[in-house]
């Protein structure tokens, strides 16, 4: 085993920051920060910020050396245009890639032209998303041919969905504003690796997969995702060609995302609506080919009649996610998986045989070959595990997913990253734990990485949060798990919102508080004359959610997972963030229950090892949706005793900005009756912008 190597840290923005002086294009990158700078003199929003200027060189070294650069940059210091600007400004082909397609698109449309025009640097520039976000011709003009759905209304989006695609450039669903993007017809109207024609494809030369993908390989700078960045290398390492062309420099925004990600991307999952959708091409194939197919027709039918009793032999009650030996009667389920892997091996066998006839059997015979045999691999490992991989499932009303998990995926992001000849940069406004990056570190495997230079640099945020802002911890709230406490979450929401005449995000942990608590609030939030108007997640997509309630007077936003980051609402109409509990995920949840077991076996402490941390950069993602600019002001109420009663807590704490802090509820009152004296008549000045916003 290589020995560990300690990366140096810069703990102060201050040192070990500066960029070798003899690259010319490192001056440059200087030169454009500086407060008389080409920014400063082409933006008129613009504020040189030394940080920005810091972490920007510091960017510049690691292309100049092609090193690793692990950066936290904390809110408001500028991390998109300081890492944008030196990979623009270095004439390298540089590939970018983060934590959703939201930000992608916000990165790609917003901040890149800003910064190119001020830059005046002419850079060819490419989005590139996965398969299923594009139109693909071949499967909705034969879908809509062929007619047959299970949901009554895919007809009329399909054909939305054709009037979108003759207009459009790009084909990306996220542009098609009048079909939702969740919409069941989607799946008749894109392709997957497993059913794309490619260059057999009639419609080859108006594909909007491949127009994309050649534009990314001309391209001198890619703005991608992780799940396609990582699900990309999976490809490859299969010795398929990828989709992403080889790049120079490597930036990873959001990148705290990815230790918890990456044991996903590395391993497999098959699930019930990939099945159906197998069944559906395969049949609708077989019936173009004229003669006589039935009896392959007829296999797949009943293929597609155990992929939905495979569902059904899961109880709708209990536990929805888990292992095998978590049901309390396994013996129907394992049953019904056998049942499905020889319906599987079947397809394919009567596929093979046809195979010849066209490339999409060719490709539906070999994906469902795949199938087969990942269903056998599972039904055989998934009740004992094999030590290294969790099997687990997941299952909704109507579908179910199977999944083999490694307990990490530390190894292979190594070698992945050692491998390569290009820079690495990963940066978010949270990647320390305590002020430390030991736990990034670890399980992205850098600290083993001994082929390139690394250095972990970390900038505080320019706002004065003991000023703009109040932490407290109400003394008198139950612990979490006592009975009441949902209760007296939606008790605390109430009381900070009426002080603040609304503006109120209320953050909860599990999807069942956050209903209980929206419930509480509209029956008893505000008064008979100036009730809240409670919006609740799900009831409308996040984008517009947001838009209401940044418009909408007196407005309290409750909500779950989704919006702990990603939420960027700048102005007084965010001025209370209440966070029901501390986030600590289930330890039933399968690939963590694992990863404890293991651990402890070890003889390690996982909960300080792996569940704090993962608890302190939770909350710090969901802290960090108050202040966003200078002059934000507001109360942040964690409604955890366990913060201040607790010795982990000290770790939680200081994973939080310096916020002044107070045990007192009526202190905070006072505090937001001094910022909002009079109840809001119209929406409060504001803006909702990405996390990336220069």
């Amino acid at each position: 085993m290589v020995p560990e190597k300690a990366l140096p840290e810069i703990d102060s923005p201050t040192t070990g920051a500066q960029a070798p002086a003899s690259d010319d294009w490192v001056a440059a990158v200087r030169e454009l920060f500086a407060p008389l700078g080409r920014l400063a003199q082409k933006l008129p929003d613009f504020t040189p910020r030394t940080a920005q200027q810091e972490m920007a060189l510091a960017v510049a070294h690691a292309i100049a050396t092609r090193a690793i650069l692990v950066a936290e940059a904390g809110t408001g210091t500028g991390k998109t245009f300081a890492y944008l600007a030196p990979a623009l400004l270095s004439g390298r082909r540089t590939l970018v890639s983060t934590g959703t397609r939201t930000l992608q698109d916000q990165l790609y449309h917003r901040d890149l032209p800003r910064l190119t025009a001020a830059l005046g640097v002419p850079v060819k520039r490419a989005l590139l998303k996965g398969r299923n976000n594009y139109v693909c011709w071949f499967h909705l003009e034969r879908n809509l041919e062929e007619g047959r759905f299970l949901e009554p209304e895919t007809g009329g989006w399909l054909r939305e969905i054709r009037r979108f695609a003759r207009h459009s450039r790009s084909g990306d669903k996220s542009e098609c504003a009048t079909v939702p993007e969740n919409a069941p017809a989607w799946s008749y109207a894109t392709s997957t690796r497993d059913n794309c024609v490619g260059s057999e494809c009639p419609h080859f030369d108006d594909c909007f997969v491949f127009r994309a993908r050649r534009e990314a390989l001309d391209a001198e700078l890619v703005v991608v995702n992780h799940h396609l960045f990582f699900s990309d290398q999976q490809i490859k390492e299969e010795g398929v060609a990828g989709l992403l062309p080889a790049c120079d420099v490597m930036i990873f925004d959001e990148a705290h995302q990815l230790p918890d990600l990456l044991p996903h991307y590395y391993g497999e999952s098959v699930s019930t609506f990939e099945a159906l959708r197998l069944a559906h091409d395969a049949r609708v194939e077989l019936s173009t080919l004229g003669g006589d197919f039935r009896d392959g027709v007829a296999v797949v039918d009943r293929f597609e009649k155990t992929t939905r009793d495979v569902r059904l032999a899961l109880p709708l009650t209990g536990t929805l996610r888990g292992t095998i030996a978590d049901l309390p009667d396994s013996a129907p389920f394992v049953a019904a998986l056998v049942t499905w892997q020889a319906a599987a091996s079947a397809v394919h066998q009567a596929l093979a045989a046809v195979a010849e006839r066209t490339e999409l059997l060719a490709k539906l015979a070999e994906k469902a070959k795949r199938f087969a045999r990942a269903l056998d691999t599972w039904q055989q490992a998934a009740p004992t595990g094999n030590g290294e991989e969790v099997f687990w499932f997941d299952a909704s009303a109507h579908h179910l997913t199977l999944n083999r998990t490694p307990l990490t995926a530390t190894e292979a992001v190594r070698d992945l990253i050692a491998a390569s000849p290009a820079a690495w940069i990963f940066t978010s406004a949270t990647l320390t734990v305590g002020g430390r990056f030991d736990h990034f570190r670890h399980q992205m495997g850098l600290t083993r990485i001994t082929e390139k230079p690394s250095t972990a640099a970390r900038w505080e945020s320019p706002f004065d949060y003991r000023r703009q802002a109040l932490l407290i911890v109400p003394d008198a709230i139950p612990e979490p798990n006592a009975a009441g406490h949902r209760e007296a979450v939606a008790q605390v929401a109430r009381r900070l919102a009426t002080a603040a005449n609304g503006r109120t995000l209320v953050l909860c942990t599990a999807l069942a508080a956050m209903r209980a608590v929206a419930e509480t609030l509209r029956t008893q939030g505000g008064t008979d004359d100036a009730p809240f108007v409670v919006l609740t997640q799900g009831d409308a997509p996040k984008e517009t959610l947001l838009a209401r309630f940044t418009t909408t007077p007196r407005a309290v936003l409750v909500a779950s997972h989704s919006f702990w980051e990603g939420v960027d609402v700048v102005g007084e109409a965010l001025s209370v963030v209440v966070i029901d509990r501390l986030p600590f995920a289930p330890p039933n949840e399968p690939l963590l229950a694992a990863q404890i077991a293991r651990m402890k076996r070890a003889g390690s402490d996982p909960f300080l090892t792996i569940q704090v941390p993962r608890a302190a950069t939770l909350l710090q993602q969901g802290a960090g949706r108050l202040v966003r600019s200078e002059r934000d002001h507001g109360v942040l109420c964690i409604c955890d005793v366990r913060l201040a009663t607790r010795g982990y807590g000290k770790v939680l704490w200081s994973s939080l900005p310096p916020f002044r802090r107070s045990r007192s509820l009526a202190v905070a009152e006072n505090f937001l009756r001094t910022l909002f004296p009079e109840p809001r008549e119209t929406a409060a000045p504001s803006g909702v912008h990405s996390d990336g916003a220069p």
